[in-house]
């Protein structure tokens, strides 16, 4: 197996999507928006188990990996679309909190550039807080920043989707190759089968 193999690079993307994944995740806690909390949990746990996958030689681990980036790329193209207000979607919708809390990105307030400044607001009686917090300017747009999320996800799903498919598919080819047709399984032992 050389250093540059498709399962070393599929075991890279994995790593690199685990750590995306959790920086995402994080935000996503902060900013109260439960449906893409829970995608991204499911997110970590295939990824941990096409990870597992691809060091084991498990090709059924790697193959529900492969079909999961598949959701997970169509995922992110709706959650980018709903950030653009493309079509019917919008995103001061509550879809993404599930109606269950306040819907607001955490880059919102806390993008990078942004200066926020209290401004006293004349409706303060009706709010627990009297003093209103508005964002004067930010270098990128929150919606943008979630946008960027979503390309960086899914060029990511795309990677890892080619390398599991050819991941999978020698990682299934060596376990053909193992095994005795007179019944008995033995491991791979380098270029030749041990009789």
């Amino acid at each position: 197996m050389g250093c540059c193999s498709g399962r070393c690079v599929l075991i890279f993307i994995c790593c690199l999507q685990l750590v995306t994944a959790l920086e995402r995740q994080i935000f996503d806690f902060l900013g109260y928006q439960w449906a893409p909390i829970m995608m991204n949990f499911l997110q970590i746990i295939v990824v941990i188990l096409g990870l597992f996958g691809a060091i084991q030689y498990r090709p059924r681990y790697v193959v529900l990996y492969l079909l999961w980036m598949l959701l997970w790329a169509a995922w992110n193209v709706f959650v980018g679309c709903l950030y653009l207000d493309l079509g019917a979607l919008s995103k001061d919708s509550h879809i993404l909190t599930l109606t269950l809390s306040a819907h607001r990105s955490w880059w919102k307030d806390n993008g990078p550039g942004c200066k926020s400044e209290g401004l006293p607001s004349a409706g303060w009686q009706n709010q627990d807080n009297p003093e209103l917090t508005t964002v004067l300017s930010c270098w990128l747009e929150y919606q943008y920043i979630e946008v960027l999320h979503c390309i960086v996800q899914i060029v990511l799903s795309l990677l890892g989707f080619m390398y599991a498919c050819c991941s999978a598919k020698t990682s299934s080819m060596s376990l053909e190759e193992t095994f005795d047709y007179m019944g008995d399984y033995r491991p791979y032992k380098g270029s030749s089968l041990l009789f």
